[in-house]
């Protein structure tokens, strides 16, 4: 098997930035879009490539990890760190899965744990601190792109080429989990949720917010 790309979705905030990622992920070469923690996503902005990439979910970043390690990849972790190199230096080795950083706070500390190296994008204009994290992905993963040697895709006039056929995805939270482990996450929220009632039973919360609260992330969890 030759080399692959792979991006980790963990902390991004609005949601809707995965479907501009999984975009971009498709458009250059990216094998699958692994989702840590919530499987739900706005596909906004894909413009329907979600079709044509393969998703898969983790509950956690060392499940994550695992998985990527025993596809014998590296984990790279898109952060201006004292040790990051410049992406067009192409310091890439092997398979890549790359990590990017909350749209406002960047990497957390847990998540740079897992990677085993930093790349930064040069900037060169001085008008922005750092860039939308849709377009850094762009960016980055156009770079591996190049190292990888990835084949350029056929064009059609002024267009590139569609695959008739979509990728053939799992459930459809893309959840790659088995059933009972599906359960077990939906009861350790439900005993969170109970001890989060009891907690904040005296602090005067309405009825209709306890119930949020207790149910209310329950129902999108299938």
């Amino acid at each position: 098997m030759g080399v692959e790309g792979y991006v980790v979705v963990h902390n991004i905030a609005k949601r809707h930035n995965v479907g501009t990622m999984a975009r971009s992920a498709s458009a250059f070469g990216v094998s699958e879009l692994i989702l840590v923690g919530r499987r739900d996503f706005n596909a906004f902005g894909s413009h329907g490539s979600t079709s044509h990439i393969r998703f898969r979910h983790f509950h956690s970043l060392q499940d994550a990890r695992l998985f990527l390690k025993e596809k014998d990849c590296d984990i790279c972790g898109v952060e201006i760190t004292d040790g990051a190199v410049a992406v067009n230096q192409h310091p890439f080795k092997r398979s890549t899965a790359f990590l990017l950083g909350n749209e406002g706070t960047g990497l957390s500390a847990k998540e740079c744990e897992i990677c085993d190296f930093f790349v930064y994008i040069p900037q060169y204009g001085c008008g922005t601190a750092s860039l939308n994290v849709t377009v850094a992905a762009s960016i980055v993963l156009h770079h591996f792109g190049v190292w990888a040697g990835f084949s350029e895709r056929s064009r059609d006039g002024n267009k590139f080429i569609v695959a008739e056929k979509p990728v053939k995805q799992g459930r459809r939270s893309y959840c790659s989990e088995t059933a009972d482990s599906i359960i077990e996450e939906r009861k350790s929220r439900r005993e969170s949720a109970s001890n989060a009632f009891f907690d904040e039973c005296g602090n005067g919360n309405s009825s209709s917010n306890l119930l949020d609260v207790l149910f209310g992330d329950v129902s999108r969890a299938g």
